[in-house]
């Protein structure tokens, strides 16, 4: 049970009531972990704020949500791990390819870079080598998209926390996390 009050849109009001409107105009409903969020209107526009920016950017859908697996994976969280695979398929990613980049893995040498290099960042708490972005130019992304991937981490280790520190309901299809503890 979550380890704090979940915000329900009839409870909503101001920035929260909009920014509900607009997470349900998306999703169809307002999944548990923004309700979790919305007890800070701040950290609530920042996620959503953080979502809209990035799944507008130059990775591409299908890419950002298989990062979000592979860390989801990496940081134990069930919550992140059910909605990113649904969001994954939904852009387009095989059952098999969203199950393998939870897993880290790519038979795409461009979505395996990015991968491995979003793991190494968490692993290694961003403690990267000169060689670990070498690897990444050398997979044909370039600057702007390396800080991509970087911004991709930072908000899925946000969205990973939050869910598995409030140990927020799953609202998606459970998947099985593969990473042993």
């Amino acid at each position: 049970m979550t380890r704090i009050t979940l915000v329900t849109p009839a409870d909503a009001t101001g920035p929260v009531e909009q920014t509900f409107a607009e997470i349900k105009s998306a999703f169809g409903v307002v999944p548990n972990m923004f309700r979790a969020v919305a007890n800070s209107p701040a950290a609530l526009a920042s996620m959503w704020g953080s979502f809209g920016a990035l799944g507008g950017g130059r990775l591409g859908a299908r890419l950002g949500q298989q990062i979000a697996v592979a860390i989801a994976d990496r940081n134990n969280c069930n919550y992140c791990l059910a909605a990113h695979t649904v969001l994954g398929q939904k852009a387009g990613a095989s059952v098999q390819k969203m199950a393998q980049a939870q897993g880290g893995r790519s038979a795409d040498p461009r979505t395996q870079a990015a991968l491995a290099f979003a793991i190494k960042v968490v692993d290694a708490r961003a403690d990267i080598a000169a060689a670990d972005v070498d690897a990444l130019r050398a997979a044909g992304f370039d600057d702007g998209e390396v800080v991509e991937i970087i911004a991709h981490v930072a908000l899925n280790l946000f969205t990973n926390y939050v869910n598995v520190a409030l140990d927020v309901p799953v609202d998606f299809p459970g998947v099985k996390l593969t990473r042993a503890a």
